[in-house]
């Protein structure tokens, strides 16, 4: 298992299960360091297949997207559904996984790779969870 502050390799975890998903919902799981590579891992995915309400099912219903890079700020399901229409639906983003840094009990910091009709850019998701392993802020940052 890593340590807390050091990078978590790309093959180490699969992706969030719909019986983790649950679990998480009950509070089951604390968000050790391989739940929070589980959770990236299913955003990663569910952007990348633009599944939208899949996406929506890793976020708390009041959770947060900060971007800068848009220029604005996305609350609760409804924020979060227009963010990942228009920037991953819209511009047919993909992302990859670069790396992760535990920041915290609650937070990683997951390096990743964009792809789509924009170019390309590398950039950081800082993913904080709630008690339930749900997404509760995400902060996007390129850099």
């Amino acid at each position: 298992m890593s340590k807390p502050g050091q990078p978590f390799a790309e093959s180490a975890s699969a992706p969030v299960s719909r019986d983790d998903a649950a679990a998480m919902r009950r509070g089951a799981m604390d968000p050790t360091h391989e739940h929070l590579r589980r959770v990236a891992d299913a955003l990663i995915a569910a952007t990348n297949a633009f599944a939208v309400e899949q996406v929506l099912g890793l976020f708390a219903h009041d959770a947060a997207i900060d971007d800068p890079s848009t220029g604005q700020h996305f609350d609760g399901h409804p924020g979060i559904r227009r963010y990942v229409e228009q920037y991953f639906v819209g511009y047919q983003t993909v992302t990859r996984f670069l790396s992760m840094q535990r920041l915290g009990p609650q937070r990683a910091r997951v390096r990743v790779d964009f792809t789509g009709d924009f170019g390309h850019e590398i950039g950081n998701l800082d993913i904080t969870v709630d008690a339930l392993g749900l997404i509760a802020r995400l902060d996007a940052d390129l850099e």
